[in-house]
């Protein structure tokens, strides 16, 4: 038997052609694209980007200042559970912040770090309206879930937020120790 080398070389490229145009149809069409405007769909987002990949699920968001981080995350896991499945959700925001607004973060971060550390999560509101009487016109908003606390500022046209995972790093060895 003999077999010749053209249609054996069309078939594999078609074959190879099919299954990685299907994947990328599947995965465009029917995961992408419904996450999408499940995202899109939340009041507050003005754009957004996604990425997937096998165990985490990329976000990339421009929000409108004023706009409530955790409601948006839980509104994304229970919405697009579907097409999430088990993965994890990574938010990457794009920050539209002035310099009294990193001014405010700056004075604050230390408090925050420290009351972070300590797992004592009030104080962190409690250290942002202090800064609140300090500087009038600015809003800041604590909330917390299973997994971070989120803070976000805002003076009404410009906001920074802030996501602190509740599981901080741990430590390893120092190499060069």
């Amino acid at each position: 038997m003999k077999l010749r080398l053209v249609p054996v070389l069309l078939t594999s490229l078609l074959s190879v052609a099919l299954m990685f145009g299907g994947w990328f149809l599947y995965r465009q069409f029917a995961i992408q694209e419904p996450l999408q405007k499940i995202v899109n769909s939340y009041q507050g987002v003005n754009k957004s980007h996604i990425s997937i990949n096998r165990d985490e699920v990329s976000l990339k968001l421009d929000l409108k200042p004023g706009t409530k981080l955790r409601e948006l995350v839980q509104y994304i896991s229970t919405e697009g559970k579907s097409v999430i499945g088990g993965r994890s959700i990574k938010l990457d925001l794009e920050q539209q912040s002035s310099e009294e607004l990193d001014d405010i973060w700056d004075q604050a971060m230390f408090s925050v770090a420290e009351a972070m550390e300590s797992r004592k999560y009030t104080l962190i509101p409690a250290k942002l309206d202090q800064l609140k009487e300090k500087y009038k016109g600015i809003t800041a908003t604590t909330e917390i879930d299973d997994n971070n606390v989120y803070v976000s500022l805002t003076n009404g046209k410009e906001s920074k937020f802030i996501i602190l995972p509740r599981q901080p790093e741990t430590m390893g060895v120092w190499n060069n120790a």
